[in-house]
């Protein structure tokens, strides 16, 4: 069965969670694209009402726009509504890998900060992906994205490679610079396989000049949908071990 296809089933079966009301959290990339696409459907149809899309870059707000979802920023939602800690009822996103722990990379479309903000003000965080993504550690398939501001884009990359991986400084079609949303640069770093996420992580938190990384600790994770040549499944912890 076609990739595109699998990634389609999965994200579409997510947005079955969606009811009436909702705040959703809008992920970036190809798999939450279809997610959106299908979200969409459902309120010109009639099948969803009352729905509002918090947009985890700009180009998930354009598209989310010009398929009429109507978005507010996280600064708009708190600002006019009243919530407790977590407004956002679900948010659909995608991921570059995930582990049998179910951690996650994520970032390979760039919006890694936005994406884990908006994670992190979720009650409900689903994550749709086919079967190609899954791993039994991070790092066996995808490379970890890493954001740094730009001032202190070597001495980053210094540190990193102090890790022993390989980093190298990611780039547009233009050969330049990429540069996010917050207008930092992202580092592609390889650690080869990952025995300990968490480890990893919090060395890369301490950080001053890493303004955000990749690794999306299986605590944000709540479901995670995959799509298999058999149909989808949701996945719980060492399913695939």
């Amino acid at each position: 069965m076609d990739k595109n296809l699998l990634k389609k089933l999965a994200a579409e079966k997510a947005v079955d969670e969606v009811c009436d009301g909702m705040i959703i959290g809008l992920g970036t990339g190809s798999t939450a694209k279809f997610a959106i696409e299908k979200l969409a459907q459902k309120i010109k149809d009639g099948q969803l009402k009352n729905i509002y899309g918090i947009p985890t870059s700009k180009r998930t707000e354009e598209l989310a726009i010009q398929l009429g979802i109507p978005t507010l920023s996280l600064n708009e939602l708190y600002s006019k509504f009243s919530f407790g800690k977590k407004p956002i009822d679900i948010t659909i996103d995608g991921a570059d890998e995930v582990d049998s722990d179910l951690n996650l990379i994520k970032g390979g479309g760039g919006a890694l900060l936005r994406e884990k903000v908006i994670a992190q003000n979720t009650k409900k965080f689903l994550v749709v992906v086919d079967e190609s993504k899954l791993s039994n550690r991070l790092g066996e398939k995808f490379f970890v994205p890493v954001e740094v501001l730009q001032f202190a884009l070597e001495s980053e990359k210094k540190f990193l490679e102090s890790l022993s991986a390989e980093v190298k400084i990611r780039k547009n079609e233009d050969d330049e610079f990429y540069i996010t949303d917050e207008g930092n640069y992202i580092l592609d770093v390889n650690f080869g396989e990952i025995e300990n996420p968490a480890e990893l992580a919090s060395k890369l938190n301490e950080r001053a000049g890493i303004v955000e990384h990749g690794i999306f600790l299986n605590k944000l994770v709540d479901s995670v949908y995959c799509s298999f040549h058999d149909g989808v499944k949701i996945l719980i912890r060492r399913m695939w071990t």
